[in-house]
């Protein structure tokens, strides 16, 4: 089984061609974020993740999390002093405000940070991501009073966040749930209900947990518009803000899942002895636009998830179809087993693996960064412009990320062949871990859903055809320098269909059965091609280097290799999901009982 170590090169190529990091550095709030810095934070985070947390990832795997009769859960060994130490560092501090105790750099400087962490352990990394999105939703929406109690101890990660909206008749069906919120004179609220699938709902990390709730007001409507959320502490706090008595919230039971086995997945019960004490985030009846904000900062991090896992197998792949003699490869000696690296079938995965990581990393990366543009771009034209594009990038980091982890991941278990399949390589835990993040945040068929019901139709599809207009003028500049034509040609040829489906989709826009049928596709065939002008992007930038005799030769002709591979092999399957998303709703009109014959 290999070490993990943190693909700091590329991570730093993707920030500086692809982000601008520079260019971040020179808004006023992120003037400290100097390149040089980031590569010193992320070199020595990446020694942290690699040397004390990677370790603990089969040991989380193996041991699982305890669930104890009182209610309390214990995480596997280990895990309180990795999070110490993460918590002393101050890692999870970095990219949020510095009035609150943050380190005020960009988001996608902490995007970085959490590839890193996810690599290193999925399950520990859960815990800092829930908790980001609860800083973001109480940092965009709290009141100066919650803000000033909780986001200290939330930013260092002293305490920890959750995020609660499933119930168990209420999961993607936001809208149904019945947890009640009943106004006190103080002006608190009791909160009771019952919540599923709570990652680190419990544990014994941290002295207190933060939970956000979405629960109904005794008048609220029905649907989403009656839903408020509230900040629910595990332990009510004294009025010298520490942790005081424990509030009326119980872990019933955790989850035995197939993956992400150290992180505790929680049943919790709100109000067994009367109620728990809660505070109002935000309006009442305004929860879902409260938890929204938590919950597309959430997306961004488990599209993520998928290129961190791949990562972390690709890595453990690569050694192993290194030092794996099976068959003679072409051209080998007779007599002489080969290392499987040397086989066709085996380089195709590999490479497959390392293109589309390279491009999912681009991708979420770009995300993160234009994310950082909206909100603090001294130019409101480019917040705009920024805001629109990363509401487009979304889903499209969300569900094509998190579909390719699943596959990248898989073909991590084929290149380890038979070995792959036995829990002792370690490979396998890979695939389990990831085939959560399909599933959560939003359902990769609802990113769909919001990919066309919402995004698409920004500006009347303007967006959407404006970053084609960009991925076109990355094919002409492709086009001018030789070794660079088939990626053009590849290009141009995806952007067409890319456009053609848009189109269609956007002439039923009232047809919803046809575009919901053709969403799932669409999400596919955009994504790729929208990755593939990334991947364009990075055949430029490296190309331009070496012509300039700057940066590692080697290094950079690896990035163009895997710019081609990436454009000529892996693009064209883009092409393919045109029928599927044109086909409109008649395929699927079938009966039901055609599915049980």
């Amino acid at each position: 089984m290999s070490d993990y170590q943190a693909p700091l090169d590329d991570i730093r190529f993707v920030l500086d061609h692809l982000c601008d990091l520079a260019g971040l550095a020179g808004i006023e709030r992120f003037a400290h974020a100097e390149p040089a810095l980031v590569a010193e934070l992320l070199a020595e985070a990446g020694r942290q993740a690699s040397a004390t947390i990677a370790p603990l990832n089969v040991v989380g795997d193996t041991e699982g999390c305890t669930h104890h009769a009182d209610g309390t859960v214990t995480t596997p060994t280990g895990f309180r002093a990795a999070y110490a130490a993460y918590v002393e560092a101050g890692w999870g501090a970095v990219p949020f405000d510095p009035t609150y105790g943050g380190g005020g750099f960009p988001w996608v400087v902490g995007l970085a940070l959490q590839e890193l962490l996810t690599s290193a352990n999925m399950a520990f990394s859960m815990a800092p991501l829930l908790t980001q999105g609860a800083i973001d939703a109480i940092s965009h929406h709290g009141d100066d009073e919650l803000k000033a109690t909780y986001l200290p101890k939330m930013i260092s990660g002293a305490w920890t966040g959750t995020m609660n909206l499933t119930e168990p008749e209420a999961g993607s069906d936001v809208g149904a749930v019945r947890t009640r919120a009943v106004r006190q004179p103080d002006g608190s609220y009791l909160i009771s209900g019952t919540k599923i699938f709570i990652s680190f709902g419990e544990h014994d990390l941290t002295e207190n947990i933060v939970h956000l709730v979405l629960a109904r007001t005794p008048d609220a409507p029905p649907g989403t518009r009656g839903i408020s959320c509230f900040v629910v502490p595990k332990f009510i706090l004294n009025p010298d803000g520490t942790p005081g008595a424990r509030n009326d919230v119980t872990c019933v039971s955790i989850e035995h899942k197939l993956g992400i086995k150290a992180s505790p997945t929680c049943v919790l019960s709100f109000g067994e002895a009367g109620g728990a004490t809660g505070y109002l985030l935000g309006e009442e009846q305004r929860g879902m636009a409260t938890m929204f904000t938590m919950m597309n900062q959430a997306r961004l991090s488990v599209g993520l998830q998928g290129l961190a896992l791949a990562e972390r197998a690709y890595q453990q792949s690569l050694a192993y179809a290194q030092q794996r003699q099976q068959g003679r490869a072409p051209g080998a000696p007779a007599g002489e087993s080969s290392p499987i690296i040397d086989h066709p079938d085996v380089r195709r995965m590999l490479m497959t693996m390392k293109a589309t990581i390279e491009a999912l990393r681009r991708l979420a990366y770009l995300n993160a960064s234009e994310i950082d543009r909206s909100w603090h771009h001294p130019d409101p034209d480019r917040r705009a412009a920024a805001t629109e594009a990363a509401a487009l990038l979304t889903p499209l980091t969300k569900g094509w990320g998190t579909d390719m982890g699943v596959e990248l991941t898989g073909l991590a278990v084929q290149i380890h062949g038979g070995m792959g399949f036995v829990e002792e390589t370690g490979v396998a835990q890979h695939w389990r871990d990831s085939r959560i993040t399909t599933i959560y945040e939003g359902t990769n068929g609802i990113q769909a859903i919001d990919l066309v019901g919402r995004k698409l139709t920004m500006r009347g599809g303007a967006v959407v055809a404006e970053h084609l207009d960009s991925i076109e003028e990355v094919a002409a500049r492709l086009a001018a320098v030789p070794e660079f034509v088939v990626m053009a040609e590849r290009l141009r040829t995806s952007v067409a269909i890319a456009r053609r489906t848009s189109t269609w989709l956007l002439e039923r826009v009232a047809d919803q059965p046809a575009w919901l049928a053709g969403a799932t596709p669409y999400l596919r065939l955009l994504a790729t091609v929208v990755a593939g002008g990334l991947m364009g992007r990075s055949a430029l930038a490296a190309h331009g280097s070496l012509a300039a005799g700057t940066g590692d030769a080697g290094f950079l002709a690896a990035k163009v290799a895997t710019a081609r591979f990436f454009c000529e092999q892996l693009l064209p399957q883009a092409d393919g999901f045109e029928a599927a998303v044109c086909g409109g709703a008649e395929p699927l009109s079938f009966d039901r009982s055609v599915l049980t014959h």
